[in-house]
């Protein structure tokens, strides 16, 4: 079995981070900040790029992607069922971009939209009741980007 390498030293990323919600999203992206920070990326090696929301981040991460110069892509947002299929629409097609552009990338693409019933549950999820980073979901998605990114260079 082979160990996970979540050292991200040397690495640059890219950070797609929905403003909707932002009680919820500005704590995924303080938490993917840490994570990254935290495994050895240079704070000057982080781009943050923001987006109104959701449904924002498939387009806006595949422009990331297509510009390059950087080893991978954390997209975060969140949202919350309401009373209106919106929140099916939003993020079915979030999920659906993000996947699509995950599979042809040639860098990893890393899901970082919470999708919860609550408010209350995406504040769970962004780390609002632990001072762990590790229970943060944008600092597990920058750990799983480090990882991917450290596949991807091993495969080629």
């Amino acid at each position: 079995m082979v160990e996970s390498d979540s050292d991200g030293t040397g690495h640059r990323y890219g950070i797609v981070v929905a403003r909707f919600n932002p009680v919820v999203t500005e704590a995924l992206l303080e938490g993917a900040i840490r994570g990254f920070l935290d495994h050895g990326v240079a704070e000057e090696a982080i781009e943050v790029h923001r987006v109104p929301g959701a449904w924002e981040l498939p387009p806006a991460s595949a422009r990331l992607v297509e510009r390059g110069g950087i080893d991978g892509i954390v997209a975060l947002g969140c949202v919350i069922r309401g009373e209106t299929p919106h929140f099916d629409f939003v993020a079915g097609e979030a999920s659906r971009g993000l996947g699509s552009l995950a599979i042809t990338a040639s860098i990893p693409v890393i899901f970082g939209v919470l999708t919860t019933e609550t408010l209350e549950q995406a504040l769970v999820r962004a780390g609002s009741q632990s001072d762990d980073w590790a229970d943060n979901k944008g600092w597990e998605a920058a750990v799983a980007a480090i990882e991917m990114a450290n596949l991807y260079r091993a495969l080629r």
